[in-house]
């Protein structure tokens, strides 16, 4: 593994376009764009105000940046770099700012959540949707792109709304029996969506389109409970992380538990193995330094990596979480499914990992930051997972 030279950035803002072809990243108040294949700056934007958040459409032509403290949002174009435009929430204020999966249309959402306003590039129209609700993850859209659900809080009570993207009129509306929604995500086939509950109540339940209730799954009462969803690309299986540090698998016919994985602080299992990556630098005028220097344009890559295997047992390296303080950093908190849903990588603790994601062969993970993973072979005829 080779690395390139180190790039400015600001907020932890730098984002790979969805076709793979362009890298974003912000500095203040520029927004670069570098092609991937040669990192050589392809684009160079100055925005109004410093950027808060960045985002690109999902085809890959425009690009978002949202001011928070201004309200302002400012869309750029790769085809058309001469062409902008300036969305101003004025004095209502922004707190979040997104694209739709068309990625002709912005959702932004005004301070104190009083509601979200859609932003059409084409045909400058404007919609306005009442009563969104501040959670963790309030607003999903389906896999195809055609349905968007909602939390939304009326009179102390939980809803939820489904939307057609289309022209954003409003397909279902139903109440949830939780006490505080905390978030919602459709299962890629856009067959079900699962609605979990605030931390103090262990409460997952799965909804169908029309708003009936199909099942309701707990594990546990009077702890902290769960604290990350994931639907798997098959819609077989639901992980839910919770904050006992465990993953529990459901299937998609009974809803119930089929799989519980831990995270042990001492790897001994025979079958595992654990890989550890070594940097190195090679002197200047090595033979090693010519056979494996890559140079891309201006850029050379002078830093490489290999991966050694580690003997059993490892201990992999804890740090627990002080309960004294606020919003103690414990649980399971990043999950992710291999493209062919036979394999699970999940993130427990308070470590800073900015991203997890799998490849789309599904054989290799790609993780931004330093974290414990725990991989998880999902083939339920093996005898030892």
């Amino acid at each position: 593994m080779n690395f390139s030279e180190v790039f400015k950035q600001s907020n932890q803002l730098c984002k790979v376009s969805p076709d793979g072809k362009y890298l974003a990243t912000c500095v203040q108040y520029r927004l670069v764009v570098r092609d991937m294949s040669t990192l050589q700056i392809l684009q160079l934007y100055t925005c109004l105000d410093q950027i808060s958040h960045m985002d690109w459409s999902s085809d890959s032509l425009y690009i978002l940046c949202a001011m928070y403290k201004r309200g302002l949002v400012q869309v750029w174009s790769l085809e058309q770099p001469d062409w902008h435009c300036k969305i101003d929430e004025g004095s209502i204020g922004l707190v979040s700012s997104r694209w739709s999966p068309d990625g002709r249309h912005i959702l932004n959402t005004t301070e104190f959540h009083l509601r979200i306003t859609v932003w059409s590039l084409c045909t400058k129209a404007v919609s306005y949707i009442k009563y969104p609700k501040a959670c963790q993850k309030g607003i999903d859209f389906s896999r195809d792109g055609c349905y968007m659900a909602l939390a939304e809080r009326r009179d102390c009570k939980d809803y939820i709304s489904v939307f057609v993207c289309d022209d954003w009129h409003l397909l279902r509306h139903f109440e949830t029996e939780t006490q505080d929604l905390a978030g919602l995500e459709w299962s890629p086939n856009g067959c079900v969506l699962a609605v979990w509950d605030t931390c103090l109540e262990y409460k997952v339940l799965l909804y169908s389109l029309d708003g009936r209730l199909l099942s309701t799954y707990s594990a546990y009462e009077w702890s902290l409970g769960v604290k990350s969803v994931t639907w798997s690309p098959s819609s077989q299986f639901l992980a839910i992380g919770s904050y006992d540090e465990k993953v529990r698998i459901l299937n998609h016919i009974t809803w119930k538990k089929i799989m519980q994985f831990e995270h042990p602080a001492t790897i001994n299992n025979t079958k595992a193995a654990v890989y550890k990556e070594v940097e190195r630098r090679p002197a200047v005028g090595s033979e090693d330094l010519s056979l494996h220097n890559i140079t891309i344009g201006s850029t050379l890559f002078n830093t490489q990596s290999k991966y050694e295997i580690c003997p059993l047992p490892v201990q992999i390296p804890v740090v627990k979480p002080d309960p004294d303080r606020a919003n103690p950093k414990i649980g399971v908190s990043f999950m992710a499914f291999s493209s062919d849903s036979r394999y699970l990588a999940t993130k427990n603790g308070g470590f800073q990992v900015l991203s997890l994601s799998w490849h789309c062969s599904g054989d290799s993970l790609i993780l931004l930051g330093k974290e414990q993973l725990c991989l998880c072979y999902m083939d339920t005829d093996q005898e030892d997972k």
